[in-house]
């Protein structure tokens, strides 16, 4: 076991599995989350992969599951897997962040908080483990990979005003991890001054907290059309992380 790895022995994550998103992008009756992939919900798939990589019960207590409220009716045939795998299903709010807080409100004492968007069912196990590491020393740590594609700031009139330099850009993932009390301090302020981040980690950049990169992986997309979910099915066999 790494240096790394020991010092994840110490401390208690508490796991937050978002899937209260509207995905509005990927269209269709049943949310994106309450999809097959490779004969399981991808909401399914997320949450085996969280227990997987932590798989002692007294350092993870609970998977806190985050759902629209309005859109649970898939959820009943999962429920007796999910409560195998130590879950508990608590609605979420309109926002990102209040669903963040109404999940922290069930998840109990906790040292670290994983956040993690259930549609991305392959995250990295090992680099997932080296961003909890790195959170409980630095406080906040998220997984990301370098930005690849030449970028583009377009006009108003969607035209483009100038290409940016992609040198130091990282396109953020998710698991994201952040200290219990940071990111209560976090949300506080978010709260007394109307803002609203896209990542949970943009929320601790807010107040001037250092968050640490992990580098991710690439399969570790996020599903939001409906192409990405037949892209996700044919990798899902080669992922070598996979429970």
């Amino acid at each position: 076991m790494s240096r790394k790895d020991r010092s994840v022995a110490f401390v208690k994550v508490a796991l937050l599995l978002l899937a209260a998103g509207r995905g509005t992008r990927f269209g269709g009756p049943i949310a994106k989350v309450y999809q097959p992939l490779a004969g399981k919900s991808v909401l399914l798939r997320s949450a085996e992969r969280l227990r997987h990589m932590l798989p002692d019960v007294s350092l993870c207590p609970l998977i806190v599951i985050i759902a629209a409220d309005d859109r649970r009716g898939p959820l009943a045939p999962l429920a007796a897997a999910l409560t195998a795998l130590g879950a508990r299903i608590v609605d979420g709010g309109t926002t990102r962040q209040q669903s963040m807080m109404l999940g922290l409100a069930a998840a109990g004492p906790c040292d670290l908080v994983l956040i993690h968007d259930a549609a991305r069912p392959m995250f990295p196990i090992a680099a997932t483990r080296e961003c909890i590491a790195r959170a409980a020393v630095t406080g906040a740590a998220l997984l990301a990979m370098p930005a690849t594609d030449t970028l583009k700031r377009l006009s108003a009139a969607r035209q483009v005003a100038a290409t940016v330099d992609r040198s130091n850009l990282w396109c953020a993932q998710t698991p994201q991890v952040i200290r219990r009390d940071l990111l209560e301090q976090a949300l506080r302020h978010a709260s007394a001054n109307g803002l609203e981040a896209t990542d949970d980690v943009g929320l601790i950049e807010a107040i001037g907290g250092a968050v640490d990169v992990v580098q991710g992986a690439m399969r570790n997309f996020k599903i939001t059309h409906q192409e990405d979910l037949a892209i996700a099915e044919a990798l899902w066999p080669l992922d070598p992380e996979r429970p």
